[in-house]
């Protein structure tokens, strides 16, 4: 029978996430080095979660020793990997590769330092909020839906929870400290779902500094600014 989602977490949660780091990346880790990909979850892992690591890398080793067969595969009883580039036969020794590589940055207490996310997974992980601000309010459709970009920030605050709004701005604030250059913080925003230019007259970390301030106002007087 399939598997339920408690069954799925327990059983291949992390692994589930070591390989969603691996969107749009080469699986290129050799025995020496981890990849761009496994690098980008050991830094955002190490600074948030780093007790997971352990289920990581025991949950890696498992699947390696154990692969499901294509029956078991074909009834959701086991967790499929998505297709990372490599041929299935590469499948096994690549898992347990990565989970070396994790024993190692556990046992050594090698930690990639902080540094700004290098892979779309990283970006979204560390970016949740914004990331879904982005890519809900200001894809390329934001300008048949909305007056302004004002009017999409509006929307947005009006139907989120001023939680959700709160961790918005601290993450904006979070994003400007990285103290990217204008590609660099243009890059972070295509990364993050965004389509459309900012406003007028602003560069990019110009926009987001402007939408830092504007998200710090009270809820009940947020509007078009008077000036």
């Amino acid at each position: 029978m399939p598997l339920s989602p408690l069954e799925h977490d327990r059983r291949y949660g992390e692994l589930d996430q070591v390989i969603r780091a691996y969107a749009g990346q080469p699986a290129d880790d050799t025995p020496d080095e981890p990849s761009r990909a496994l690098t980008a979850y050991l830094r955002h892992t190490w600074h948030t979660r780093p007790w997971a690591l352990a289920a990581a890398e025991r949950q890696l080793r498992e699947y390696a020793e154990h692969p499901p067969g294509r029956l078991r595969l074909r009834l959701g009883e086991f967790y499929p990997v998505p297709d990372v580039g490599l041929p299935e036969d590469g499948i096994q020794q690549w898992l347990h590769r990565l989970a070396d590589h994790i024993r190692h940055s556990v046992e050594a207490g090698e930690v990639p330092p902080p540094a700004a996310p290098a892979t779309h997974w990283e970006w979204h992980a560390r970016f949740p909020e914004l990331g879904q601000f982005l890519g809900g309010w200001f894809s390329q459709d934001m300008p048949d839906e909305f007056e302004d970009h004002d009017a999409a920030v509006a929307d947005y605050v009006s139907g989120t929870d001023p939680h959700l709004v709160a961790r918005l701005t601290g993450e904006l604030h979070e994003l400007l400290a990285l103290g990217l250059d204008e590609p660099g913080t243009a890059l972070a925003l295509a990364e993050l779902g965004m389509e459309v230019d900012p406003s007028a007259p602003y560069a990019p970390t110009g926009w987001l500094t402007h939408l830092a301030d504007r998200l710090t106002v009270p809820r009940a007087q947020y509007g078009p600014d008077p000036t």
